[in-house]
Parts: C-alpha cells; sequence; structure tokens
C-alpha cells in the first residue's frame, strides 16, 4: 500500500508551529543607564554581545543630516557592515569627516545627498565633524551585532526579539569620563529581562542640543 502523502504533510504542516516555537523563543531586554547621581542618562549605546556563537548578520542603513548646521541624530548606534548616508539639508555646503581608527573618510564641500553612501566596517567609535563648521559633532558607535539599543529620554533603552541565551551586555556613551570606557556584564535571557547600568560621566562633555 502506498502510504498517504496528503495524510503526511496534513500533519507536518499541523506540526510546523509548534515545533517552530519550541525552537525559536526571544525575549525583549530592557536596560535602565543612569549617570553616578543615578540620573536618566540619554544617548547611551546598549548591545547584547552573543556569547561562544557568531552573531546574526544583519543587513542595515541609516543615515545622518545636517540641518542648522548640526549633524542628527547626535548619536547612532549600527552594526559592522552597515551603510550611512549623510544628506546635506542646509543651503550651506559641508564637509564631513572623521579622523577614528574605526573609520577614517572625508566628504568634501557638498549639497544635497552624496551618491555613495560610507561603509562602516570596523567596531569601534567614530567621531564625526565638519571642517567648515566646527560647532558641527556627531558620534557612531558601531558594534559586533544585531541586537542594540539607544537610550531614550528617561534612560531606557529597549532590545527587541533577542534569542534566550547567555550574553555580554555592553553600555558606551559618548561623554564617560574615559570615553573609551565599555561597562560590561554577563546575563542569560531566558525570558522578558531588566538590567541597569550606571555610568561615570563627564558632564561638561554632555552637547547641549
Amino acid at each position: 500500500m502506498q502510504p498517504s502523502y496528503s495524510r503526511f504533510f496534513f500533519r507536518l504542516l499541523t506540526l510546523a508551529p509548534l515545533l517552530f516555537s519550541c525552537s525559536v523563543h526571544a525575549a525583549e531586554l530592557t536596560v535602565n543607564v543612569t549617570d553616578a547621581a543615578g540620573s536618566p542618562l540619554p544617548d547611551a549605546v546598549v548591545y547584547a554581545e552573543p556569547t561562544g556563537k557568531a552573531p546574526v548578520t544583519a543587513i542595515a542603513t541609516a543615515a545622518i543630516e545636517q540641518k542648522n548646521r548640526q549633524f542628527y541624530p547626535l548619536v547612532s548606534v549600527i552594526q559592522t557592515g552597515a551603510s550611512v548616508t549623510f544628506p546635506n539639508r542646509d543651503k550651506v555646503k559641508h564637509h564631513v569627516y572623521s579622523f577614528s581608527p574605526a573609520k577614517t573618510f572625508e566628504l568634501k564641500l557638498y549639497s544635497g545627498i552624496p551618491s555613495t553612501p560610507v561603509i562602516f566596517d570596523k567596531a569601534g567609535t567614530v567621531v564625526l565633524g565638519c571642517n567648515i563648521h566646527d560647532q558641527m559633532l556627531a558620534f557612531i558607535r558601531v558594534v559586533d551585532t544585531p541586537y542594540f539599543a539607544l537610550s531614550d529620554s528617561t534612560g531606557k533603552a529597549t532590545i527587541s526579539n533577542l534569542p534566550n541565551g547567555p550574553y555580554t551586555l555592553k553600555t558606551w556613551h559618548y561623554a564617560q569620563s574615559n570615553e573609551n570606557t565599555v561597562a560590561e556584564k554577563s546575563l542569560t535571557i531566558k525570558a522578558d529581562e531588566q538590567a541597569a547600568v550606571k555610568l561615570d560621566i563627564n558632564t561638561s562633555a554632555l552637547q547641549k542640543r
């Protein structure tokens, strides 16, 4: 007797959602970032690096605008390999550059949107400036993981769709007393989790917008 393939595939389709739900678990990690005095700290970069396995590669793009002779946003976080465009919304030309070891580049005097985006292929901190307008400053944190977030005005950062497992949670802020310091802590994701991070901030380095 020939096997009933229709019955086989029907059972497979019936079990598929159950099998998928058993093999994939994702959670939400909420991190509250404060300064040494306990005040909420916005613009902190929070990211989770999987322990003992290669992170998922996510193709992504970002844009950092120039408006009113300022960069927007002040702080960006992207995964290694992401490309960034630098649209100039001002009526004056800008000359965007970075001398940072993580990415050295120049976009010489231009208006509008450069035809070629800049690819950031090395993890680290990239400090942006304008060769014409000294007050223009912005920061890009390039990370080796797709699991990242930026803290809001209340100091809260939320990383969604985080698979269960062990991670190293890292937090960085451009105004830390030591700009190269990254706060680290180990954690294991089993369900929705919360964490708290306190950073030593140089208040004179905070940018006013």
